[in-house]
């Protein structure tokens, strides 16, 4: 994963924070509710701190005092994703530019930006795409 993004459509990709940046990455997305540490914003390259869509802290915290919580942990945050409307900006993105989600957590499998990024492939392919009006906003 180190010279490039781990994708699935060759579009959506997934990188840990501490990887060195690369052009292939396209547009990045951090996707962690808080700054990873010892990252500037300059060493990060971001085009996006996309916090909102991370995890409720709630959520966070209770997977986090036991990582056997796995299972219910994904379900819960697929939960939490069908209901958040800052999806749609993370989506948008990704639909129109080849987008890298960056993510801090050392667990490759078991951390939300893979949960995040499945999300959004399944959804990009069964839904067409976001309507926007002039100013910006979503029409639905």
């Amino acid at each position: 994963m180190a010279d490039q993004p781990s994708t699935t459509n060759g579009r959506l990709g997934l990188r840990r924070i501490y990887e060195t940046p690369l052009a292939s990455d396209g547009k990045r997305i951090l996707v962690d509710r808080l700054w990873p540490r010892g990252i500037s914003k300059e060493r990060a390259n971001l085009f996006l701190w996309a916090k909102e869509v991370a995890p409720s802290a709630d959520l966070r915290r209770w997977f986090h005092k036991d990582h056997a919580r796995w299972p219910e942990f994904r379900l819960q945050y697929l939960a939490e994703l069908d209901l958040n409307r800052s999806v749609s900006i993370v989506e948008r993105i990704a639909r129109n530019d080849i987008t890298t989600l960056v993510f801090a957590n050392a667990d490759l499998e078991h951390n939300h930006a893979a949960i995040l990024r499945d999300f959004l492939i399944a959804r990009m392919r069964t839904a067409p795409a976001p309507e926007t009006n002039p100013a910006g906003g979503n029409t639905k």
